[in-house]
């Protein structure tokens, strides 16, 4: 019998360092400080939060400032626990998440040594790539060429996105961006703060190099302190679904938060996740 681990090379998680608290100094950074600590995952993030206050005070002051106005140039609504503010003042959908795994060229040798399938077919390959994942703390699919195809072009056209992600106190907002062929995933509430250097929560690759065989193979890597396995499924089964562009409904929102951001209506997340049955 073939053993799957010698089709993988060595592979490698990501982790984050404990920070220390915030501390604010002036009444508008309080104001904020103040309702960011309402939202129900703010202790889950602070830690990340005080790091940027730590090392640049001043851009820190900046973005926190940048909030302030928004907030009082938008109407505050609510759902539950979350804050559901119109979301065009939380983020622009066409600026680009450049975290550091963005700027890495992830190739498929440097996990899964090719030379070893060439002989095989779409079916041997796909068995042994997910064979090798499925006991790991690691989400992992082999996509059709032709779906794929699909993915990709709308991942090019619509790149920024969010996805609601259940939670006891109710929903949680993680944007995505898609730069190449990865998609980052990160908590808005830690993009409000890090813009585009927050960090992810999970990481979806996809390694194009055996399309002549007709499939995409993917890989997503999360952070556990942020999300369990359930959870990082949770938000990549959701991605197929708005990317793909087999549901009209979804294609249309996703490209309502890109082209009219004004417009877009968050609770129409939550109404499509609660009817497809992922919650």
């Amino acid at each position: 019998m073939v053993m799957f681990t010698k089709y993988l090379q060595k592979t490698y998680s990501f982790t984050y360092n404990n920070l220390r608290r915030i501390s604010m100094t002036t009444p508008n950074l309080e104001k904020v400080l103040e309702d960011l600590q309402k939202n129900p995952y703010y202790e889950k993030y602070s830690a990340r939060i005080a790091a940027l206050q730590k090392t640049s005070p001043e851009e820190f002051s900046q973005r926190v400032e940048q909030q302030l106005t928004a907030k009082e140039k938008e109407k505050k609504k609510k759902f539950g626990t979350v804050d559901t503010r119109q979301f065009s003042s939380a983020l622009n959908p066409k600026e680009a998440f450049k975290g550091d795994a963005a700027l890495k060229d992830n190739k498929l040798e440097d996990i899964f040594k090719i030379d070893l399938v060439k002989d095989k077919d779409s079916t041997e390959i796909q068995s042994i790539w997910e064979e090798y994942y499925k006991n790991k703390e690691v989400i992992s699919a082999t996509i059709p060429k032709q779906v794929y195809a699909a993915l990709q072009k709308n991942m090019k056209e619509c790149p920024t996105f969010l996805f609601p992600l259940p939670r006891s106190q109710g929903y949680e907002f993680i944007m995505c961006q898609s730069y190449g062929h990865t998609v980052h995933f990160t908590p808005l509430l830690a993009y409000q703060v890090h813009k585009e250097n927050a960090p992810e929560c999970l990481t979806v690759i996809h390694y194009t190099e055996l399309s002549d065989k007709g499939i995409v193979l993917m890989k997503g890597e999360y952070d556990k302190n942020v999300l369990n396995g359930q959870e990082a499924q949770c938000l990549a089964n959701q991605f197929q679904m708005y990317y793909s562009g087999n549901d009209d409904n979804k294609l249309k929102l996703l490209r309502s938060f890109t082209t009219s951001p004004d417009k877009f209506k968050h609770m129409d997340l939550i109404s499509q996740l609660e009817n497809i049955g992922l919650v």
